[in-house]
């Protein structure tokens, strides 16, 4: 199994969140998270203020898929979070060891 932690826009949720249903993702956990990349963040006009905004709001979607269905999940989530322009977002892919249901004490390893 392994664990895919994907951080996108926050506009492009609803379509990730989607995309990833209609493939059989559902269970996932979207955590809101701010960062920079590469663009080192922005700059934005207030009151004919400049202001640099170092760090952008971001959304992190945790979803734990079977090694089978990992390339599914990735092409889902880069299909449908994608703009075309920096700051898209990143994806990681963590190996998980054992899952364990709290409620049913089910264990998938």
């Amino acid at each position: 199994m392994k664990m895919i932690q994907a951080i996108i826009r926050p506009e492009k949720l609803d379509d990730v969140k989607k995309g990833l249903e209609d493939g059989g993702f559902v269970p996932m956990t979207i955590i809101e998270v701010k960062g920079r990349g590469e663009q080192k963040g922005i700059q934005l006009e207030y009151r004919g203020t400049k202001m640099e905004v170092d760090l952008l709001p971001k959304v992190k979607i945790e979803l734990v898929v079977k090694d089978p269905d990992v390339a599914k999940a990735i092409g889902i989530i880069r299909g449908s979070a994608r703009t075309g322009r920096v700051g898209d977002g990143k994806l990681f892919i963590l190996p998980v060891e054992r899952m364990l249901k709290v409620r049913t004490e089910e264990e998938w390893s």
